[in-house]
């Protein structure tokens, strides 16, 4: 089966359109009824997050945490015992395309980082939008990598000790792992999903400081 871990932290607002759109994109008809399994780790919630993500048909896993590296980790863990052949990641903040999990199996690849697509530019400058266009490469063959759109092969992230325990950059520092044993990486703009740049972001030195620096 394919896992697909989304770890959130007080999300009741944006979770439910993201589990939707990966259910959505767990019914293409590439995946040949292939199960998928979605677990929410709760890392630290105080709201609705988790009645939100049972409500839309997830499995949780309340976790306190505070370290988006050890959550995704953790939910890594849980997939694979379950017998998890590929593990999908995305954010709680992100809406994933209906081919999402169909395009990232059809590689046959160890790995498969994806592009992101910002929401709305509406909370930022003109400037800060222009800044990040002239560098975002929404190419084939880019480089970026993104915890909100990446997909590993479950020999591979076993191989590499997957996720490492850390509060920022845990996905550039799997991908640079994988990298480091020979692995077959698809770079595509394929896959590309919807996340949000809002300025109440989640994760320190993640996406959204990010943006939020190129002002």
């Amino acid at each position: 089966m394919i896992g697909v871990i989304i770890p959130a932290h007080n999300e009741q607002q944006h979770l439910g359109a993201c589990i939707d759109s990966v259910l959505r994109s767990a019914l293409h008809i590439g995946l040949q009824s292939e199960e998928v399994v979605v677990l929410v780790v709760l890392d630290a919630c105080t709201d609705a997050s988790a009645s939100v993500a049972q409500r839309h048909g997830a499995m949780i896993m309340p976790v306190d945490y505070r370290n988006v590296g050890r959550a995704r980790s953790a939910g890594a863990r849980v997939m694979l015992d379950a017998g998890a052949r590929w593990l999908a990641f995305t954010d709680a903040d992100t809406l994933v395309s209906p081919n999402w999990l169909e395009r990232q199996v059809s590689f046959k690849a160890d790995a498969v980082c994806g592009t992101v697509r910002v929401d709305s530019w509406a909370d930022h400058s003109p400037t800060a939008q222009a800044r990040y266009d002239a560098h975002y490469q929404h190419t084939e063959g880019h480089r970026h990598v993104h915890g909100a759109n990446l997909g590993v092969c479950a020999i591979a992230y076993n191989k590499v000790g997957g996720f490492k325990p850390l509060p920022a950059h845990e996905d550039v520092h799997l991908v640079k792992d994988l990298q480091g044993v020979g692995a077959n990486i698809i770079w595509t703009a394929t896959t590309s999903v919807i996340t949000s740049a809002r300025r109440d972001f989640r994760c320190r030195e993640g996406f959204g400081e990010y943006l939020q620096s190129l002002a």
